[in-house]
Order: C-alpha cells, then structure tokens, then sequence
C-alpha cells in the first residue's frame, strides 16, 4: 500500500503530466517535486536534477535549479559520478562527503566548488526503451541517511510510473503528427501527379515517374518538386491541405 506521503505525489505528477504541453516541462515539474519532497524529509533545501534518455535520442536534462543541471552536466562531461553509477546498477548510489570521497575524486571537487558536499543518484525504471535518473545534492555532508534514501527511492518509483505515462502520451502526439505530414505530402505529391495527367494525357503511374524523375534530376525531394507544380497554379500546398483534430 502507498503511503499517504506516496499518493499525494501520484496525484500532484498526474496533474502535471495533465497540464504540461512537452515532456521537458513534465520533467521540470517534476524536478520541483523531488527536491521539495526530498528537502522535507532530510530537513534542509535538497536541489534535483533528472537525466532522460531514450533510444535514438540526445539525453534530456532538466533541474529543479540551474545549478542543479549545471552539476548534473558537469557529471556527465566526466563521466564518473552517483548519477551514472546508479543508471548502472540499477539502485541509489551515494556520495556522502565530497572531503573524504574516493569513488568519484573529479566530480567530489567539482561539487566542492560548487559549494556542494553530498550527492544520491536514484534511477528510475521506464521499462526497455528508456532509462532515467534522479540526482539530489546537498549543501552539508551526511544528509542522505537511510530514512531519505528510502524516501528517495519511494519518489522515484512513483515518479517513474507518471514518466513512462508522460512518454506515452509524447510517443502517440508524434506518431499523429508523423500521420499528419505523411497525409498531408501523400495529397500534395497525388495533386502534382493529376496535374501532369491533364498536362500531358498519361496514366497516374507514368505521371508519378515523370515526377521521380523530376525529383531525380534536380536532387529534391519529391514532394518538394509537386510542391514546386501546384504552387505554379496559384495555390499554395496549405491551402487544400488542412487537417483538422
């Protein structure tokens, strides 16, 4: 059973997830939860970055802060830190103490600098086609104790359901606009085809090779050339080609 701590995370996340227009204000929005759900529970102000990767794309970053993605870029640029441990592993890793760290000693002195002493990397499970992570820093060393590791680990698995949600809903937006333009150069391509029909009193299948040969020679794409056809017409491929939701 889910905490009430828990259920009051699933509610604020799917209203967000329901508000948001794009994946990176889901992630921002719920960059902002983690650190205020996570800085209640260790009792002083926790920053939060979250790194989404998915296939066949470049890494997402997003922070509650810009120092947050600011020190979650730094971890990623070396290439060693709890974040990326804990996308390896499968579970939080924990830098406690930047001053005594051995695991990681480039990023331990890029967050000193920082004027951050402690850092938890938390992953999150999307399923095969994606894989993210939680990374909280701390201002003081020794925060992350059992009790907001727990708490952390209990945001993420919360967290992770609405995100994979999140990326449903993105997944399905770009299919139905990948629909939409493949309609919309399907038409524009069929118009041109007719065009040269009337023009030149050939069938529909020796009008679209005439147009791939168009194509060919001047090294355009072939809806670019019957977009070049009809616009000779007056008209421009907008025009009859609107498609309503």
């Amino acid at each position: 059973m889910e905490s009430p701590g828990h259920a009051e995370h699933i509610i604020s996340l799917h209203q967000l997830v329901a508000d948001s227009a794009d994946i990176q204000t889901v992630l921002k929005g719920l960059t902002g939860f983690a650190a205020d759900a996570i800085s209640k529970a260790a009792g002083e102000r926790i920053d939060c970055a979250l790194t989404l990767r998915r296939r066949k794309r470049t890494a997402t970053v997003a922070g509650s802060s810009d120092k947050a993605v600011m020190l979650d870029h730094v971890e990623q640029s070396l290439a060693q830190g709890p974040c990326l441990d804990a996308l390896n592993v499968g579970r939080p890793v924990l830098l406690d103490d930047v001053a005594t760290d051995k695991n990681w000693p480039r990023y331990s002195r890029a967050l000193a600098a920082e004027g951050c002493r402690s850092a938890l990397g938390v992953p999150m499970d999307l399923g095969k086609t994606a894989e993210a992570v939680l990374n909280f820093f701390a201002p003081t060393a020794g925060v992350f104790t059992d009790t907001v590791i727990k708490e952390a680990e209990g945001f993420a698995h919360v967290a992770g359901s609405t995100l994979r949600l999140a990326i449903r809903i993105e997944t399905a937006e770009q299919l139905n606009a990948d629909l939409k333009t493949a309609m919309a150069t399907r038409t524009i391509i069929d118009a041109a085809c007719g065009v040269i029909m009337a023009q030149n009193r050939c069938s529909h299948d020796d009008a679209f090779k005439l147009l791939a040969k168009a194509s060919s020679h001047r090294n355009q794409k072939l809806h670019h050339v019957a977009a070049d056809i009809i616009a000779r017409l007056g008209v421009t491929p907008d025009q009859p080609l609107r498609f309503d939701d």
